[in-house]
């Protein structure tokens, strides 16, 4: 009997970005349609998703301006096209409360993270209200406070 092959698990690739620009407020978990070439190069862990958004219209949902790099093996008879929009794949109540949230001012609809789902590439989407240049400055003072709290507490031990 043939060994079976084990599903690749975990992050494919984050927006660290975007958890720096947003307050998250929901978040989603929406599939992806994408094509053979895309899967090989995502297994490879070529996928960039800095500037991406998600763009709601026509009651769909569509993932833009992601990067996926195709592999020169890959792709020889295919043109392919790195930065494409691809559809995300929601429920229809997911899409409305994303609709409704998004109308109001100040919420923007951005892509968290691509990862492994058993042998299915999952998007994690998230509902964020978009953050202050002080709000920014907050996070970064109450993450180096952290940091140097944690340091404390670490190098306490090894004295003694």
């Amino acid at each position: 009997m043939a060994k079976q092959k084990k599903h690749p698990e975990g992050t494919i690739a984050q927006n660290k970005k975007a958890r720096h620009d947003y307050f998250i407020e929901h978040k989603f978990e929406a599939g992806l349609v994408l094509s053979g070439w895309e899967v090989k190069s995502l297994r490879a862990g070529k996928a960039q998703l800095v500037d991406s958004y998600v763009l709601l219209k026509d009651g769909e949902a569509w993932l833009l301006g992601s990067h996926i790099t195709p592999l020169t093996t890959a792709s020889t008879h295919v043109i392919a096209d790195p930065v494409r929009s691809r559809k995300l794949l929601l429920n229809k109540r997911e899409l409305e409360k994303l609709f409704s949230n998004v109308q109001q001012k100040g919420y923007a609809c951005v892509c968290l993270s691509i990862y492994w789902s058993k042998h299915l590439i999952k998007c994690e989407i998230a509902l964020g209200k978009g953050k202050k240049e002080y709000d920014k400055r907050h996070t970064e003072r109450e993450r180096d406070s952290d940091r140097e709290l944690h340091r404390a507490v670490r190098t306490k031990g090894k004295e003694e």
